[in-house]
């Protein structure tokens, strides 16, 4: 009998990109003839995490890239709760996406949120919550706050800055090997003065990932 894996120290919570934003529109467009457009529409699919970062940019690949570096994650989505950002998706789980609001008054966004959170509790009773995106909204975090309680944790850097000083701070994070601090994320001050620019990325040389 093999021994059952070991449970992770931290796993990771990873916001959601628009599904009915322009970016999500161009990928989404028939007449599309661009790679990811057309695996988009294969019998496989494209991953999740491909599809949001497409659309979402910088934020969305440097808290995927972090993500990966350190820990298993799942991505919140509109209407089908946390899913795993490898999985497979197609137009057809965009086009229903698209039609739910990711708010927590929309029960078709709430319950499969609830009930995948829910799980992953009891899946992972003690692995700290770290969520990356913005403790600031009320679209997920105070969901979040009643299933994980005291184990929901965030980087503590995220506070004070925008959607792209997050995704380049996280990618530098990845690329040093370092973790961030975290900080709980009940009783944290959700707005602060916004910290310096970070300097720009160096380039990633060819043939190599970020």
């Amino acid at each position: 009998m093999r021994n059952p894996e070991p449970e992770p120290t931290r796993i990771f919570l990873l916001s959601p990109a628009r599904c009915d934003g322009v970016r999500m529109m161009m990928l989404r467009r028939k007449a599309a003839r661009f790679a990811l457009a057309l695996e988009l529409r294969s019998v496989t699919g494209a991953t999740l995490g491909d599809v949001f970062t497409f659309t979402s940019g910088l934020y969305f690949r440097g808290k995927l890239t972090y993500a990966r570096s350190f820990g298993p994650s799942w991505v919140i989505t509109p209407g089908a709760g946390l899913v795993e950002p490898e999985q497979r998706i197609r137009p057809r789980d965009l086009d229903a996406w698209a039609k739910v609001r990711v708010d927590l008054d929309d029960r078709r966004y709430r319950r499969p949120l609830e009930r995948d959170a829910r799980a992953l509790a009891v899946r992972f009773p003690r692995a700290e919550v770290v969520l990356l995106g913005s403790i600031a909204s009320d679209k997920y975090v105070d969901l979040l706050l009643d299933v994980f309680e005291h184990r929901l944790l965030f980087p503590v850097d995220f506070v004070g800055r925008g959607d792209m000083s997050r995704g380049g701070l996280l990618l530098r994070s990845a690329r040093a090997g370092t973790e961030l601090p975290y900080g709980p994320v009940r009783g944290a001050v959700r707005h602060g003065p916004r910290p310096p620019r970070l300097p720009k990325l160096p380039r990633v040389a060819a043939g190599t990932t970020s």
